[in-house]
């Protein structure tokens, strides 16, 4: 299986090579050549960040058409905690669980009733093991996919856990085989995502070996399907919902930290923002915590770039909707088969080292040293890679030439035409004739505007 799925591609005809999109990704994942942008698999941890301010729309995320439900004799949607944010004026979740059903699904799950099994879960792990304090989340994909590449110190800190998705999916096929009688591949496990980082997570899991979700479809793809199917006529609902303030509550940024139920925790959303936090974890510059919960969307998964409604607009109706809801509504005791532990634990990839030993990756960052000296650091992009010590890494890698910089570039020109010109001093003093030296600083000049026309033609 490749460790490295994304769940982003590329629109080539859409893409025009502008740089917006290396310029945000915090992994630094996309080069720029030849006029269109390029993915590093392995170096993507598919946060959407690129979907987001690509302004050409030239990074599309993969995911399942809803048609999927049509594979499978029986059906089981996992509607995610924050497609119940995007409806106004929402006051009961069973709402949108009905219309799932109307709109053709056998049975609905609740992520959110998940969510609250790892939230106990997590609660018993962290206070039998305080003193390995404090412990990452791990239900955002993203955040366990940079750990993995770029915290490797931080690992241990991960909780070992499935996120509460996968959860959902394992009691769902369970519950819908007993219910059936049918086998499990004759079920499907549709989970109605807000972010393409689940699509990843899907087709490869960590933590575990396989996943029992089946596909992924879009929220902002499900949410226009659901409206002529929602009615607000609360005796005609089918009570369907299994969750409380905590369940529902992981949708916001802070709400996974609230089912902890503890004052010692940190929450931090949006990509940069998490980068920030496990840079001081890993400088050992924060202290005197027990839970740490990071999202990869600003506003947690209310603002993945799979939903319709904004992120912090969804933020305020998460928290109407939990007004009147009990404080949670499953247990773990309710599900005594359920495993939320990992199979086996996240290990290090290093994609980011330069050699394939110590000795020799110390070596080549001195050459990138070097290289970056030459550079004039204005880490401008118009190479196609976001600074000037990518470019020096891609040029140790062998992908990249000197030349891609357009300042070397440039003076190497101008060098060359220098050269060109005392070479054709030199001639002139050595009794060539005025002829000849003029036909000599034609080609000269002509030399000169080609080359220019290929700095800029190529920049």
């Amino acid at each position: 299986m490749n460790k490295f799925i994304r769940s982003v591609r590329l629109d080539e005809d859409a893409c025009r090579g502008c740089i917006n999109c290396i310029k945000h990704c915090p992994t630094q994942a996309i080069r720029v050549h030849n006029g269109k942008a390029h993915i590093t698999d392995k170096f993507c941890i598919d946060c959407g960040r690129c979907i987001r301010y690509c302004p050409h729309h030239a990074k599309i995320p993969d995911y399942d058409s809803l048609n999927v439900i049509n594979n499978f004799k029986y059906t089981v949607a996992l509607p995610a905690p924050s497609l119940y944010a995007q409806y106004n004026n929402l006051t009961n979740v069973d709402i949108v669980l009905n219309a799932l059903l109307k709109l053709g699904f056998d049975d609905v799950f609740e992520v959110s009733a998940a969510a609250e099994l790892v939230s106990e879960a997590s609660r018993a792990y962290i206070e039998a093991h305080e003193e390995e304090a404090p412990f990452i989340s791990t239900a955002c994909p993203s955040i366990v996919r940079l750990v993995r590449v770029k915290f490797p110190s931080l690992i241990p800190k991960l909780l070992p856990f499935k996120p509460p998705v996968e959860v959902a999916a394992e009691i769902a096929r369970k519950r819908a085989m007993e219910k059936t009688g049918l086998a499990s591949e004759d079920i499907g496990i549709i989970f109605i995502s807000p972010c393409p980082s689940k699509v990843s997570y899907v087709k490869a899991p960590l933590g575990i070996k396989k996943s029992q979700i089946d596909n992924v479809v879009a929220i902002k793809e499900v949410y226009p399907l659901l409206l002529p199917h929602m009615t607000h006529d609360e005796n005609s609902l089918t009570p369907l919902s299994a969750s409380g303030r905590i369940g529902i509550g992981w949708g916001n940024s802070g709400g996974e930290a609230a089912g902890i139920i503890t004052d010692s925790y940190l929450a931090a959303d949006g990509i940069v923002n998490v980068l920030r936090v496990l840079e001081g974890l890993e400088d050992e510059k924060i202290h005197g915590l027990k839970f740490i919960e990071l999202n990869a969307c600003n506003g947690g998964c209310v603002g993945g770039v799979l939903t319709v409604e904004n992120a912090y607009v969804a933020e305020s109706k998460t928290k109407r909707i939990l007004r009147y809801l009990p404080v949670t509504q499953s247990h773990l005791d309710s599900y005594p088969d359920v495993r939320v532990k990992w199979d086996s634990l996240v290990e290090y990839e290093p994609v980011f080292r330069l050699g394939s030993t110590f000795k020799e990756s110390l070596h080549m960052m001195k050459t990138v040293e070097e290289l970056t000296k030459r550079f004039p650091g204005l880490d401008c992009g118009s190479c196609g890679a976001p600074t000037c010590q990518a470019l020096a890494e891609d040029i140790v890698r062998g992908e990249a030439t000197v030349n891609d910089c357009t300042y070397v570039l440039r003076d190497y020109i101008n060098r060359l035409s220098d050269e060109i010109e005392l070479l054709a001093n030199a001639v002139n003093e050595n009794g060539q004739s005025d002829e000849s030296l003029k036909t000599l600083q034609e080609n000269i000049g002509r030399l000169s505007v080609e080359l220019e026309e290929l700095f800029h033609s190529t920049f």
